[in-house]
């Protein structure tokens, strides 16, 4: 993961934390969740959370006791680093497989731990369409071994999409690709 960032940015929480926020950009996240997840302790945390909100690449808002910290959408780099994450983690390689080579795909959706920007090794995708599985399972295959993660693809026609859509809707997600009608 950090191979892209390391030459770049000597701090791995830093990495971390860039990752974590701008994987998926929806996602917040408070200090102490980001030291547990991490397995560190909150002030090396803190000190890197002061770095990237004084940069404004993260915004923070108080909720109660907590301060919530998320990726700044309207910082211009924004885009750049979001692209630059999605490299990292490999999901640009895994996605141009996916589009150009399976069939008829109408949309592909990460879920659960990446869709929340956690580097967990299985990237959990969802993918809606005609897809042919004998060149899903190559593909996945030799994807993997690339970006040195698993990938988990759950194909659904439309119709099983429509059914499954609320379990969708109340767990972690994004879209990564739509097709255009």
């Amino acid at each position: 993961m950090t191979n892209l960032f390391s030459g770049l940015i000597s701090s791995k929480t830093r990495i971390k934390l860039l990752v974590r926020f701008f994987l998926n950009p929806g996602t917040r996240a408070y200090l102490r969740e980001l030291a547990k997840e991490f397995n560190l302790s909150t002030n090396a945390v803190r000190e890197e959370l002061n770095q990237l909100t004084k940069t404004e690449l993260l915004t923070s808002e108080k909720e109660g006791r907590s301060v919530y910290y998320r990726a700044n959408s309207d910082h211009p780099l924004f885009p750049e680093l979001r692209s630059m994450v999605g490299k990292v983690m490999g999901l640009d390689q895994v996605m141009d497989s996916i589009i150009t080579r399976l069939g008829d795909l109408e949309a592909a959706w990460i879920i659960d731990d990446y869709a929340e920007g956690k580097d967990t090794g299985i990237i959990d995708l969802v993918l809606v369409g005609n897809i042919d599985q004998y060149h899903l399972g190559d593909l996945t295959r030799k994807t993997e071994r690339y970006i040195n993660r698993k990938i988990r693809p759950l194909v659904l026609t439309r119709e099983e999409f429509d059914d499954f859509k609320p379990t969708l809707e109340s767990r972690p997600h994004f879209l990564v690709w739509e097709g255009r009608d």
